[in-house]
């Protein structure tokens, strides 16, 4: 049996076996997030899988170079995870190669309190201090003036997510990086395809990063990649994935700087293997060419997946406008998203209880996620660690007690956000009667 025969075998299976149950309104779940996957996919997975390659190679080249070209960033480096792009994207710009600009412990790196852990992470991993403000109700992401407010003469960088898809206020935060020369880190992980002024999300960073979570727009089941614009930059990026190596060989390759057995680094002797070289404490965060090749089919069909998770946004907008006790999402000034969930926060005063009404929501199969960890300052993990906060984060502690995301995914049909819409003003009426 040929390729091309066990390719089509595996389409024709993947048809039947993808194909979706009916709907049933109270006893089919509706997630919040999930993947979204074709006959293609599973197909390429297979293509993959044939080669016997099972590191990084020529999907994994294919991938890199179409996530740069969509994004409009000039190189796109594939990790295992977001989380994992997270950390390599800031890790790189502490390298001693990128000179005197380099991060150094104790540096400040503006960030938002109400985000998820693994945007602040890195920057206590490095040994660099957060300096946390606070967030806008509705968008979700930083208050403009507090980040003003916020620089000091110990800030170098500033390391933000665009929230639930939301891009932040761009234009503030590259006047702010011109103005003190301070680097960006893009956290765009729930955010591929969303534009601010026209421009993808993921192009303005010195690195940004994106998340390839089945959660997430297309997904390469665990995933992750990092943009850059300078090839320096990537190197460094590159090299924190593969270990903190000094060497840059491709996998499967050797000897591409034509001197392998003729550096001289650090205290090694003269000719010592460049392969086996370390000029950062990296880590491995390597993934897999099946990885890639899943990655490569989703990509292609990005545009219908942001396309339907905006209809299924505009829909829930619609389906709960005016609805008293809500506060509704509503996106940043210029900016387009791809929306990653519905965010919704309850009206302070208004006299429902957020568990009460996520355990309710539970009850009739409706997926529910919170805004992430709330105010993480809040968080076990976070009590003590060397930070510093501008105002008093009344909004992130508002987050954290009174907000809540609804799905939006393209895996979500027209009856299913209406099942939600009408179980939700239901819950509310009902609750609202009995005030």
């Amino acid at each position: 049996m040929s390729r091309d025969d066990i390719l089509a075998a595996v389409r024709g299976y993947a048809q039947g076996s993808l194909a979706p149950a009916p709907f049933v309104p109270g006893e089919t779940t509706i997630p919040v997030s999930g993947k979204v996957l074709d006959a293609e996919d599973i197909a390429s997975l297979v293509d993959s899988s044939l080669d016997g390659w099972l590191t990084s190679g020529r999907f994994t080249a294919e991938f890199q170079r179409a996530l740069a070209q969509y994004v409009g960033a000039r190189s796109a480096t594939f990790v295992n995870s977001g989380s994992s792009a997270n950390l390599a994207a800031l890790s790189a710009l502490t390298s001693p190669k990128i000179g005197l600009r380099r991060l150094r412990p104790g540096d400040e790196v503006l960030t938002v309190a109400a985000g998820f852990p693994t945007t602040v992470n890195p920057i206590l991993q490095n040994g660099l201090e957060p300096v946390f403000v606070d967030v806008e109700i509705g968008t979700y992401d930083a208050v403009a003036e507090q980040l003003r407010e916020a620089v000091g003469p110990r800030t170098r960088a500033i390391m933000m997510a665009h929230t639930l898809g939301n891009p932040f206020d761009l234009d503030t935060v590259t006047e702010l990086c011109r103005e003190h020369d301070l680097w960006l880190v893009e956290d765009s992980c729930d955010a591929l395809g969303s534009t601010y002024r026209g421009r993808r999300t993921g192009s303005f960073g010195d690195t940004a990063t994106v998340s390839f979570y089945p959660a997430h727009h297309i997904t390469t089941g665990e995933g992750g990649a990092v943009f850059t614009k300078s090839p320096l930059i990537r190197r460094q990026v590159e090299s924190f994935r593969d270990w903190g190596r000094d060497c840059y060989c491709e996998t499967g390759k050797d000897d591409t700087c034509g001197k392998r057995f003729q550096w001289q680094l650090g205290d090694l002797p003269e000719g010592y293997d460049h392969k086996y070289t370390y000029s950062h404490i990296g880590y491995n965060l390597k993934a897999t060419d099946m990885q890639a090749a899943l990655g490569v089919s989703q990509l292609r069909k990005i545009d219908t997946f942001v396309e339907r998770r905006n209809q299924n946004f505009e829909l829930l907008h619609k389906l709960l406008d005016g609805v008293e006790g809500l506060i509704l999402p509503r996106a940043t000034e210029h900016s387009q998203p791809s929306w990653f969930g519905f965010p919704i926060t309850l009206e302070p005063g208004y006299p429902v209880d957020r568990e009460d009404l996520l355990r309710y929501l539970d009850a009739k199969k409706i997926g529910t996620r919170l805004v992430f960890a709330g105010n993480l300052l809040r968080q076990p993990a976070y009590r003590g660690i060397e930070a510093r906060v501008v105002g008093d984060l009344r909004a992130s502690d508002v987050v954290m007690t009174r907000s809540f995301w609804l799905g939006v995914y393209p895996g979500l049909t027209e009856p299913m956000l209406e099942y939600v819409a009408e179980t939700l003003t239901g819950y509310l009426r009902d609750r609202a009667g009995k005030a």
